[in-house]
């Protein structure tokens, strides 16, 4: 009888690309005993997610019974324990808190500990020396961009848990060149939301024909262009440089704007950016979709005509559906190379449009709009195919004895 199977990632805050995960995990996995877990216990059904438990409280649950982990995806090797803290907080409590706690760091240490009960530098990625019953430990689709620029112990610590792991897939080139340059051998696997249409499909379709969807599209009937930005495209002169761009768009294309959040943990999107980018639009053809339900935004994509937007998820959902996209550089990011542009130079090719800066936002969509979609649809099905390989050489190892 096959071990139970823990599906373990960052599940346990409100990110539509994290809580999609382990959607796509159970549905390639029909029959398994799994268990979805995080850092935190959270129950995050009402925005479609799942019964998150906190991953401490599985391992005392099931001492020494033998069990799987898989690391379900998301940037986690670069995810430092404050980080990690900070996110599973409440937004509206996170900004006094982080203030408070930013140049104390003893007390922030202490905090951070009483928060996650652990001392690990990353926390997302789990150990499994420290942690005999499990049996595999797998990662299946994960990122770290950035790792090289994180403090020694972080990425020291990460290179000995991702050593004794059973295998390792990681998302985009960028992650995996700097991994095999530490002595590992990662294997590429395209991020899980590829999988999004080829899964749910009729999913998206019913949800689309309910609830705010259906009134964005009755309010938008000559299509739309699915608008997002994080809380890094707050001060006024972006914004403004942003309403500007999306103003051109809509004039030239006839298009309305539906302006959404991708995520609602601290430090993603906030209801108010896109209010305040609203207000700089106009409202004849601008709608700012407050849902925070997992399947109302992934409907929200794949019934409009292209996505633009600093969320990597929303570009993948977008790939996924063959839809035009074209990715928001953050203001914040000056020259590096982000998790956006890498997922884009490793399976889309090194497009100049892959991310764009808030005043070339407009050319990269109409660019993007005008080109034809056969190739869009080989994309995406070629990404479905790459991910099932890939995922079924995991399956096959958690299937062993």
């Amino acid at each position: 009888m096959p071990r139970p199977l823990i599906l373990f990632g960052p599940c346990d805050r409100h990110n539509f690309g994290d809580l999609l995960f382990a959607h796509i995990a159970a549905a390639l996995l029909p029959g398994r005993e799994l268990i979805v877990a995080g850092l935190v216990a959270r129950d995050l059904r009402a925005w479609g997610g799942h019964a998150v438990r906190a991953l401490d409280e599985v391992r005392t649950t099931l001492g020494a019974q033998p069990v799987d982990l898989l690391h379900i995806g998301g940037e986690i090797l670069t995810c430092t324990a404050w980080q990690a803290a900070v996110i599973l907080q409440n937004p509206q409590e996170a900004p006094a808190l982080i203030a408070y706690l930013e140049h104390r760091p003893a007390e922030q240490a202490a905090w951070v500990q009483r928060v996650l009960g652990s001392r690990d530098d990353a926390p997302y990625v789990v150990d499994r020396r420290a942690w005999t019953a499990l049996r595999r430990v797998l990662y299946g689709s994960v990122g770290g961009v950035a790792l090289a620029q994180c403090e020694p112990g972080l990425q020291a610590e990460v290179r000995g848990k991702l050593a004794a792991a059973d295998a390792v897939g990681v998302r985009d080139a960028e992650t995996q060149r700097q991994l095999q340059a530490a002595g590992l051998a990662p294997q590429l696997l395209p991020d899980p939301a590829v999988m999004v249409a080829e899964l749910f499909a009729d999913r998206l379709h019913d949800r689309a024909l309910q609830g705010e969807v259906a009134q964005l599209v009755q309010h938008l009937p000559q299509g739309y262009l699915a608008v997002q930005c994080s809380e890094d495209f707050t001060d006024d002169a972006t914004l403004t440089q942003l309403a500007a761009q999306l103003t051109q768009i809509t004039r030239e294309t006839g298009l309305g704007l539906a302006l959404f959040r991708a995520g609602a943990a601290p430090w993603h999107d906030t209801l108010a950016t896109l209010q305040r980018l609203a207000t700089r639009l106009g409202r004849s053809k601008v709608r700012v979709f407050e849902s925070l339900q997992l399947w109302d935004i992934c409907a929200l994509i794949a019934a409009s005509r292209g996505f633009a937007g600093s969320s990597l998820h929303g570009r993948i959902v977008a790939t996924a559906c063959a839809l035009p996209h074209v990715s928001l550089r953050s203001p914040a990011a000056g020259t590096q190379q982000g998790k956006t542009a890498a997922w884009a130079a490793t399976w889309e090719g090194a497009a100049a449009d892959a991310v764009v800066d808030a005043a070339g936002l407009a050319p990269a969509v109409l660019r993007a709009l005008g080109q034809a979609a056969t190739a869009r649809r080989q994309l995406a099905q070629a990404l479905v195919q790459r991910y099932r390989r890939g995922f079924e050489r995991l399956r096959d190892l958690l299937d062993e004895a």
